[in-house]
């Protein structure tokens, strides 16, 4: 646990640290540590244990790996949409609208009392109808962390062209799954002039292009994950880049999925139904064995700013699936028309108000465009190998879980 400065090893040195000549090699100690208090052992540790000690798991190897390479990932990322033009844009993080029409989001208030102090009679109320009155709060309406940065983003992409952003999201969803965060970090691109082929080759590119970036540049340390983490992790990352994606509507992906019915947990397999991981993961690692963009999606199971199909039924929409990961990428072509988007909004129950400035875009000209959004966590699992999504954030936030 002490802090040492040393000088910087030799190339093939055999040992970390060996100080024999006092003359010729000098160690400067600048922290004690208590070896008997130490939390952090020589042997092994569970991943459990390395998230209860937040501040300290970073000196472990393993998440030292995990932080070079997420830094690694976030140039790859930047360097990728810049050098073909894009623009980056910083959308806000406190919003009114519910991007994916869930509802499953954090509030963004003034109006509680303080933390351990005043009283429930100290909200402020409608008396009429018993409810929170909002146009007391700080933003006068009801305010949340975003789910997403995709609608503000596009006002940009429809005025300047091909944009992108990258920052944090948020979602309220009490899962306690290997696969969930409540807090992570979206990638999210928007072309203008493009539609849903032009959306997957994007999708495609970026991705191989991530994986390519990792294997040039981060080579010790997939290596370490390939010997620690999973076995043949390296081999996995170059068929990734080896070869196109397969590509086939989500029709075609229910009929292949269907034979194999009774080796799913979710054995009904129909069409209009959401698939699970576990259908993803087979189609990508047992029957293509390799990546696989699914698209053209029942309009019902996918947002309301979907593009609509000429079959009236389906969405120009794709998923970018990967094996070990299931879903990594979703995107779609934007329903540029306005008529078929006010349509869209009331099917799904949300205020056509809310959604005015959105609308103002079709309204007053529009380019046909299409993105897509990468959870830049589901990224870091697909390229370190490893299976929670706890493990690859600095900080994961989930469920009772906002320490450190």
């Amino acid at each position: 646990g002490r802090c040492l400065r040393v000088p910087p090893p030799a190339a093939g040195q055999p040992v970390e640290l060996a100080v024999k000549d006092a003359a010729r090699d000098s160690m400067t100690i600048y922290g004690e540590a208590d070896a008997g208090t130490y939390p952090l052992a020589k042997k092994g540790h569970s991943m459990e244990f390395l998230r209860e000690q937040g501040h300290l798991r970073p000196r472990t190897n393993l998440i030292g790996a995990v932080a070079r390479v997420r830094s690694a990932l976030a140039m790859a990322t930047h360097r990728f949409f810049q050098d073909r033009g894009f623009l980056y844009i910083h959308t806000p993080i406190i919003t009114a609208s519910d991007c994916e029409g869930a509802g499953e989001m954090f509030q963004v208030t003034t109006v509680l009392p303080e933390p351990h102090k005043g009283k429930l009679a100290d909200v402020p109320a409608d008396k009429k109808n018993g409810t929170i009155d909002y146009s007391k709060d700080f933003f006068t309406r009801p305010a949340f962390l975003t789910v997403s940065g995709q609608l503000a983003v596009e006002n940009y992409c429809c005025a300047l062209s091909s944009v992108y952003t990258f920052g944090p999201t948020f979602r309220a969803e009490r899962s306690h799954t290997s696969r969930h965060l409540a807090e992570f970090w979206m990638i999210e691109p928007e072309l203008a002039f493009a539609d849903l082929s032009d959306d997957m080759e994007c999708a495609e590119a970026y991705l191989k292009s991530c994986v390519q970036w990792a294997l040039d540049n981060c080579a010790m340390d997939l290596q370490f994950f390939d010997e620690r983490i999973e076995k043949g992790l390296v081999e996995r990352l170059r068929n990734i880049i080896a070869e196109p994606f397969a590509r086939i509507s989500y029709t075609e992906a229910i009929e292949l999925i269907k034979p194999h019915a009774k080796e799913f947990e979710n054995k009904d397999i129909h069409w209009g139904m959401d698939m699970a991981s576990e259908h993803e993961r087979y189609i990508t690692e047992k029957i293509y064995k390799k990546p696989v963009i699914v698209y053209n999606y029942p309009k019902e199971i996918k947002a309301f700013y979907m593009r609509v199909n000429e079959d009236q039924t389906t969405v120009a929409a794709m998923d970018v699936l990967v094996p070990k990961i299931g879903e990594v990428i979703g995107g779609s072509q934007r329903e540029e028309r306005l008529d078929v988007l006010d349509r869209r909004i009331k099917e799904m129950n949300l205020d056509l108000e809310a959604y005015w400035w959105y609308r103002d875009l079709r309204k007053y000209g529009t380019v046909p465009h299409a993105g897509f959004g990468l959870g830049f966590e589901r990224l870091l699992m697909l390229v370190t190998g490893l299976d929670n999504i706890r493990d690859v954030i600095p900080y994961p936030r989930y469920p009772g879980h906002a320490d450190f």
